[in-house]
């Protein structure tokens, strides 16, 4: 971007952290309780996070949040102060809140790549435990993936539009403090290349970058002396807000101050496609040839597509990304697809309401591909069995295994890595992907049972 941002710092996470146990609904506790109670708590289960559709008739999501979800996952302990609580509020009854007191996952949770494209029905999350185990941890991995994968999907798109000119995620002041981090991490992932979000940076290691809003104009006796008081503080490569008053002044003050090697100046408000062209044209009239131009101002994945043809060389995205573009939650749910019987067999079993109906059984989901590596189709095995030829992609992987986390998938490093899989993710998808209207999945998704069978979703 145009503005100053300093090379990445380490993660600076504290040693300890919170308990995340009770980042949940009331009754996955009663449902724990009732089931420690008729003695299926311990019933080996298999649940399954999935969206039954894409929100406003998408193309395509994608996912993000599991590398969130395995951090608080390692914090999710019932210590003193949440049983206390729990007990005290006649939520679960003292026994449960013993088996609680030494609660830690030790199942295995499996699926899609952070970053990775997702449709309809795609098994996005395998949590494979103990029923007890794996029914409170409903709540927990729901809010962190319908958020984050609703962020991420909306800033993909954003990229899409943007064909190549880099956006800054500046939505913090838009949302719920602790969301704010969560965005401008899922933002990331999807391709945007810095956030305003200070504790994204400390955290998950995304690039910072700011310079001054229109109260640092208004503070000073005039523009001129404001503009030179940012250069002098931060050097001509700033971007300098040129809109509080006359944009055509303001890009004259603004050369004055930084010189023919300004930075960049922001246009933040009026009718941006005709405005651009005018300051790009005053830059260039006054050999500011260099000086790059960031918009902001309400943008959203239609308004950066009909500045395509305009000279903008960034984009700074606010309120619309942190909010999904007009989708906030992506429509995940969390349901049992299938359990073990007492002779340890396991038995698909799904929801059946219309409408809200659910596919049992375990899943091996694979990316088709045709051999110029185009993705043509999902295909979902209905019963765990591995499907799918060379060309395919194998879309699991283990984040879980018998309660020991994989840590490759957390923190910077996992950022980083989920940045680099949604690229290349999205670059399989057919060009019609990256149409901006309603319609149809980009690919169609497949459930292959264990006879064969193909069925369309």
């Amino acid at each position: 971007m145009t503005q100053d941002a300093p090379e990445t710092a380490p993660s600076m996470r504290p040693a300890t952290a919170p308990s995340t146990a009770l980042l949940t609904d009331h009754y996955e506790l009663t449902m724990l309780d009732a089931a420690l109670q008729d003695g299926t708590a311990h019933r080996e289960c298999v649940f399954e996070l999935f969206a039954r559709k894409l929100p406003n008739d998408r193309r395509y999501g994608i996912s993000a949040g599991i590398g969130r979800a395995l951090e608080l996952l390692e914090h999710f302990r019932f210590t003193e102060p949440e049983l206390e609580f729990l007990v005290g509020q006649r939520v679960v009854s003292e026994d449960t809140a013993d088996w609680l007191a030494d609660y830690r996952f030790s199942g295995t949770i499996r699926g899609y790549r952070e970053g990775e494209v997702y449709f309809p029905q795609s098994p996005l999350l395998e949590v494979r435990s103990s029923f007890a185990e794996g029914v409170i941890l409903e709540t927990m991995l729901l809010s962190i993936f319908n958020y984050d994968s609703a962020v991420a999907s909306a800033a993909a798109r954003m990229v899409s539009a943007a064909e190549g000119r880099p956006l800054a995620e500046m939505g913090s002041r838009r949302t719920g403090e602790r969301s704010a981090v969560a965005a401008a991490r899922a933002a990331y992932i999807a391709g945007f290349s810095a956030t305003s979000n200070l504790e994204a940076g400390r955290t998950w290691g995304v690039p910072t970058m700011g310079t001054a809003a229109h109260a640092w104009t208004l503070l000073h006796e005039d523009e001129r002396e404001a503009f030179a008081a940012q250069v002098a503080a931060l050097g001509t490569d700033t971007t300098l807000l040129v809109d509080t008053y006359d944009v055509q002044r303001g890009v004259r003050n603004a050369v004055e101050a930084g010189g023919l090697d300004l930075g960049g100046v922001r246009l933040d408000s009026g009718d941006l496609p005709v405005l651009v062209r005018e300051v790009r044209a005053q830059l260039d009239e006054l050999g500011a040839r260099r000086t790059r131009i960031t918009v902001t101002n309400d943008l959203d994945e239609y308004a950066i597509a009909a500045l395509a043809a305009s000279p903008v060389d960034a984009y700074g995205v606010g309120t619309s990304v942190v909010t999904g573009s007009g989708s906030v939650a992506s429509g995940m749910v969390y349901k049992l697809v299938a359990r073990k019987d007492d002779r340890g067999d396991w038995v698909p079993v799904a929801k059946a309401s219309p409408g809200k109906a659910s596919v049992g059984g375990l899943k091996y989901p694979v990316r088709r591909r045709s051999a110029h590596g185009t993705a043509t189709g999902e295909l979902i095995s209905v019963g765990g069995l591995p499907v799918g030829d060379e060309d395919d992609r194998p879309l699991y992987v283990d984040f879980v295994v018998d309660g020991a986390v994989d840590r490759t998938w957390t923190g910077p490093e996992g950022v980083r890595l989920a940045r680099e899989h949604r690229a290349s993710a999205v670059a399989e998808l057919p060009r019609t992907a990256m149409r901006l209207g309603r319609g149809e999945p980009a690919i169609g998704t497949y459930y292959i049972d264990e006879r064969g069978a193909t069925t369309r979703v």
